[in-house]
């Protein structure tokens, strides 16, 4: 049986993100991919323009489909956009509860800036998708945004919120350091026990749409392929990083393009 993974996110009509992004990173790391939308957003690599928020029922209906048939492995959750559909997939993960483990990624603001998460819905995302949360994936302003606190200006601040973020329920929280300055980036994988430091060379490249998405459904496909929680942060780590030295060599869009997801497959475009 293949390794089944599932995203539950909002649709990038661009291709460089959400669903889309999820879909072509589980493909990429050998695992088949099911997905339950949760909005329909008209985006590109510079902007979006509309988004469509999916009613609850519908929302719910996905899940319970996908969860009646495949024997769904590990599961990515990311663009929930209001309370209604972040109520709707904690609904719908207790009533199917499915044994899988669930990354989180708090999806609020897109690479171009707009908002993705409506003010409202912090609270009702720290109260009832955090304690779901095997393992929580924030960049540096949304954990400030949960945590209701300025951004981290160092590791010892990353290190603290991270801490902060696991008294909120998550089994584990990634503290994603691709916002801050300096030629090397850090993420920190926070846990009850310890703290992994994972360090990459940042590359000069504005082409980073989707990178958020693409990490945590990169350790999405590792849960599902068995991998232990650190191992499949360091392999989806390395991919990014991978994915980002060759994300130039696509040249989608004239804004923030996307990552090369198949940078293994196609090593020349």
């Amino acid at each position: 049986m293949a390794f089944q993974a599932l995203t539950i996110a909002g649709s990038d009509s661009g291709g460089g993100a959400g669903i889309q992004a999820d879909l072509k990173t589980f493909s990429a790391l050998g695992v088949y991919g099911a997905s339950v939308l949760t909005a329909i957003t008209a985006q590109n690599t510079r902007t979006i323009t509309a988004v469509k928020m999916l009613t609850p029922e519908i929302i719910r209906a996905q899940m319970g489909a996908v969860f009646d048939d495949l024997a769904i492995g590990a599961i990515k959750i990311g663009m929930l956009g209001g309370p209604d559909a972040i109520c709707a997939v904690a609904e719908g993960l207790a009533a199917c509860a499915v044994p899988a483990p669930v990354v989180l990624d708090p999806v609020m603001v897109s690479k171009s800036g707009d908002a993705l998460l409506a003010d409202d819905a912090v609270a009702v995302l720290r109260a009832r998708m955090l304690p779901l949360a095997d393992l929580l994936t924030p960049n540096l302003p949304e954990a400030a945004r949960l945590l209701d606190t300025p951004e981290a200006t160092d590791e010892t601040q990353m290190r603290e919120q991270g801490r902060a973020l696991l008294a909120l329920g998550p089994r584990a929280v990634l503290m994603k350091g691709g916002h801050a300055s300096g030629a090397v980036c850090i993420d920190l994988l926070v846990t009850q026990d310890d703290v992994l430091q994972l360090s990459a060379r940042r590359h000069p490249t504005r082409n980073t749409h989707g990178t958020g998405c693409t990490l945590s459904a990169a350790i999405a496909a590792g849960l599902a392929r068995k991998m232990p929680l650190t191992a499949a942060v360091s392999m989806a780590h390395t991919y990014l990083q991978g994915a980002i030295e060759a994300a130039d060599r696509l040249d989608i869009g004239h804004g923030h393009g996307p990552v090369h997801h198949f940078h293994k497959v196609w090593p020349n475009g």
